[in-house]
């Protein structure tokens, strides 16, 4: 027997029927899919089913819910997820799926309501909803606490990472692990058996949860505290799952269901779905759609200091051959202890399995020279930052490498258009690569396009960040880009700040109260102050000596204190301690230096110091999307998340601007502007606030 709709079908063998479903690429539960699985469900107990089982579609990814649909209207007339799943707990006829690549999300939560799971080897489940702000709303914190247990439930939960399915067969998640070539044979084999033993599981739902002390509860929520600081769906979750605890399975359905919708609703929310589709969008649209990017395996990294080796260790860790090159043996050697003691670390750790770190280091090759390069698919050039040294290695490279293959240069703040100059005949094979520090941790990639970068280079490159595992954002060219040119905004009004009467504590806190993970003063700190301190030596002349400038980072490096590697900086370091304490001779420097500069110190407010700090990165933002310097506002937002720890739940500068709202913004803006040097509010900014416009609302010229 068959019969098939649209989007289902279903075909009973030997009294098992089998539901097959699709709604490519995800198999996401969107409007008209739930519906199409029940009818089948129907269909399969009226031909007198003894079991049936769930096999999605397609690639098996098992998506779950339609993120694109939150906060929208379902239509009247069509079932919802919840009631497909409310019908598989309760359904007469016992119910399997067969889980391959992911169920994540709504996919789990439709799973767990089955009586028998299977999965493929390597197929990861989960349930993510913290990362998009809200709570599982299907029932996960409630039927996952009754199979795996309270602790484990919270730890999927909260953390939001997914297991693998070797993991969840041990905690009972999964009923077996099925060949993927026969996977759909040996499941039915499984319920045959099963059938025939008279062994059929109970619903989760009518499970028992064994009695937990509330201790648990209070430990989840002061370790979230600390891990997901800010957010408000961990502490959603562990209330949710509490009440799994404590109550029978309807009341706690609904306690989770109101959990769930206070979130979807909530300004994090929001901000999260942003990100979530920012960073999809991110790579896309910047080339032509027939452009195809190009195999990258074989890589050559250009300076082995702590730069050069932190991207060396990103490409080794994504499975790439790597050539590290320098000039000085001794430094090429340096890089290559960098490089070992990492990996070794990691195997210490329990993080890394020897073999793995072997095989890494096996794919690593090196050479004193930067003329004699094996054939290679790429060069990142990460030498000193310094536009003659950098002209002068592309010089180099130019020769020492075949036409297309692409020059890259990791500049932090130089003209990529004045680097390609360098080598007329290879401009189209040169773009940015802007890793930011530790290039091995650090999650963002700014890939900076120059004016002459083929579209082809662009989208190998693009193509190459998600190999690696970065959060690839497209830039223009200009001083900076677009994180470091709006960062250094933020820099300045923190200084200026000091001088007119806060201290490097308080505007830290203000900052870690907003939601950043570290204050700008022990960013700074940590970054070491020498590096900044002889870029501003070598910009000097080039600032107008009418406009404010404050002296204290400048008084701060005279005293050869450069921050946590000297013990001192804007904070006072004791030995062995990376968290600093407010330095006494420090706030004298800060209050010399504001008296020269003839400023009267007073009482600064926390929200002065958010605003100030904060707001000088939204009119530069707006700034650098009207030049197109970014494609589009999410882009900016990526960069401030990925690159300076801005808080996910506000979904980035520009987004957290729009939630404040632009009028509001340009006001206080405007009031900054008349008290202050640098605070001429952006065109576009203006633009958008008269006409009741967003950010993401603007389509500006395109990088």
């Amino acid at each position: 027997m068959s019969q098939k709709n649209s989007q289902a079908q279903l075909e009973l063998t030997e009294s098992i029927a089998v539901i097959q479903f699709q709604n490519a690429p995800m198999n996401a539960m969107s409007p008209g899919l739930p519906g199409a699985i029940l009818q089948q469900l129907r269909a399969a107990q009226d031909a007198g089913a003894k079991a049936v089982l769930l096999v999605p579609g397609g690639s098996g990814v098992m998506a779950g819910a339609d993120i694109s649909m939150q906060g929208k209207d379902w239509p009247a007339d069509e079932p919802l997820m919840s009631d497909l799943i409310r019908t598989l707990d309760d359904c007469a006829v016992p119910t399997a799926i067969l889980l391959r690549k992911s169920a994540l999300g709504g996919g789990l939560e439709i799973a767990m309501a089955c009586r028998w799971r299977f999965a493929t080897a390597g197929t990861k489940l989960g349930q993510p909803e913290v990362n998009l702000g809200i709570p599982p709303g299907a029932g996960g914190t409630q039927r996952l606490p009754r199979i795996v247990g309270i602790q484990h439930a919270l730890d999927i939960c909260i953390t939001g990472r997914p297991i693998d399915a070797t993991k969840a067969q041990s905690l009972g998640l999964i009923d077996a692990l099925v060949p993927a070539e026969t996977a759909q044979e040996a499941c039915l084999s499984f319920l045959r058996d099963a059938l025939k033993a008279g062994q059929i599981p109970a619903p989760a739902g009518a499970r028992q949860i064994p009695e937990v002390d509330e201790s648990v509860f209070e430990t989840a929520l002061a370790q979230a505290a600390k891990r997901r600081r800010g957010e408000a769906a961990p502490k959603a979750i562990i209330d949710a799952i509490r009440a799994a605890a404590q109550l029978p399975l309807s009341e706690g359905l609904a306690q989770e269901r109101k959990l769930y919708l206070d979130c979807v609703a909530s300004d994090q929310a929001a901000a999260m779905r942003h990100v979530f589709f920012a960073e999809r969008a991110a790579l896309k649209g910047h080339t032509s759609k027939e452009v195809q990017a190009r195999p990258i395996t074989k890589i050559a990294v250009v300076g082995a200091g702590t730069m050069g080796s932190g991207i060396a260790m990103a490409f080794l860790m994504a499975g790439l051959h790597v050539h590290l090159a320098e000039r000085s043996g001794d430094a090429l050697q340096a890089g290559l202890d960098r490089i070992r003691a990492f990996f070794d670390g990691r195997v210490k750790a329990g993080r890394m399995k020897d073999t793995a770190a072997r095989d890494m280091l096996a794919r690593l090759s090196s050479k004193a020279a930067l003329d004699d390069l094996p054939p290679v698919d790429l060069v990142v050039e990460a030498v000193f930052e310094e536009m003659a040294v950098k002209k002068s290695v592309f010089a180099t490279l130019a020769q020492a490498t075949a036409p297309g293959t692409i020059l890259a240069t990791n500049t932090s703040y130089l003209d990529v258009d004045e680097i390609a100059a360098a080598v007329p005949d290879r401009v189209s094979d040169v773009l940015g690569m802007h890793f930011f520090s530790p290039a091995n941790i650090m999650p963002l990639l700014e890939i900076v396009r120059g004016r002459d970068t083929a579209e082809d280079t662009l989208a190998t490159v693009l193509a190459l960040s998600k190999t690696i595992g970065k959060t690839g954002v497209v830039s223009g060219v200009c001083h900076g880009f677009i994180a470091n040119r709006s960062f250094s905004k933020y820099l300045r009004e923190a200084e200026f700040l000091l001088q007119e009467g806060a201290t490097p504590a308080q505007v830290d806190a203000a900052i870690r109260a907003f939601g950043l993970p570290m204050g700008p003063f022990a960013v700074r700190d940590l970054a070491g102050l020498d590096i900044g301190w002889a870029m501003r030596k070598s910009t000097a002349h080039l600032r107008n000596p009418d406009e404010r400038y404050s002296t204290v980072g400048d008084a701060i490096c005279e005293r050869g204190w450069f921050g946590q590697k000297t013990g001192r900086g804007f904070f006072y370091y004791a030995e062995d301690k990376r968290r600093g304490a407010e330095d006494p001779e420090v706030l004298n420097i800060i209050r010399e230096t504001g008296a020269a500069a003839g400023i009267t110190p007073r009482q600064i407010s926390d929200q002065e110091i958010v605003d100030r700090c904060l707001l000088a990165v939204v009119n530069e933002g707006a700034k650098i999307l009207q030049e197109g310097i970014a494609r589009r506002a999410s882009d900016f937002d990526l960069a401030w998340i990925n690159g300076y720890g801005f808080p996910k739940w506000r979904g980035g500068p520009l987004f957290w601007a729009e939630q404040t709202g632009l009028q509001k913004v340009l006001a206080r803006i405007d009031s900054f502007h008349g008290d202050h040097d640098f605070w001429e509010p952006a065109a576009l900014l203006q633009e958008l606030a008269a006409d009741g416009k967003t950010f993401a609302q603007y389509t500006g010229a395109p990088t």
